[in-house]
């Protein structure tokens, strides 16, 4: 019996993946790398030490990974204070669905508590989380399942009672390796095919997460 849900923020809830996607691109080629879209999404969701590795397997050992991811959130801030962010479609509704019906609600992403915060702040969503959980406060980070484990924990929710929201392979391979029945939602890509063996099912958009939920 599912009895909460755990979701993923960038590209389940936050129309911002494909700012991040963008923003990598432009931050790696202004040092001359030449990162391309295949290569910012093979690192949606990873943590640090795992990106690393992918990156500099790509690129070579000269590639900083450091100094470039602060020239994309230099770049994404700027986008962000001058724009604004957007929700996915459906999450308001889903949110409020999920409130209405009992069901607490945690936030499991590679982003910063305070910038995850800011962002749900910004569209409005911000009440409807139970627990905003960070790749930061756990020991391993996505595709890792130590922030999924931690998530469940601070909701006081058994792992396997937990419906996992998520857009990425790495995202989907942390949340089914913590024993989350793990729901894919494709935001810029399909990969269910890869992972198919790990998943509970796949979302067409959050509209059909009720409909889950009721099976």
């Amino acid at each position: 019996m599912i009895k909460a849900v755990i979701s993923d923020m960038d590209g389940v809830i936050l129309d911002s993946e494909k700012l991040y996607v963008r923003f990598w691109c432009e931050a790696a080629q202004s040092f001359g790398f030449p990162m391309q879209r295949e290569h910012a999404l093979g690192i949606r969701s990873m943590a640090r030490p795992f990106a690393i590795a992918k990156l500099q397997g790509w690129f070579g050992a000269s590639f900083d990974y450091d100094r470039v991811r602060d020239r994309r959130v230099a770049l994404m801030d700027e986008y962000v204070s001058a724009h604004g962010i957007e929700a996915k479609p459906g999450a308001k509704e889903l949110l409020e669905w999920l409130k209405a019906n009992g069901y607490p609600v945690a936030l499991a992403t590679a982003t910063p508590v305070a910038r995850a915060t800011e962002y749900l702040a910004q569209v409005g969503l911000l009440p409807y989380f139970d627990a905003i959980c960070s790749a930061r406060q756990v020991a391993h980070g996505k595709p890792e399942p130590d922030i999924y484990l931690y998530a469940a924990e601070r909701l006081g929710v058994a792992p396997e009672a937990c419906l996992a929201l998520e857009d990425s392979p790495n995202g989907v391979r942390a949340a089914s390796s913590a024993g989350c029945k793990t729901v894919l939602i494709p935001d810029l890509d399909d990969p269910s095919a890869s992972l198919k063996d790990l998943l509970y099912a796949t979302a067409t958009n959050l509209t059909d997460i009720p409909h889950l939920l009721r099976l």
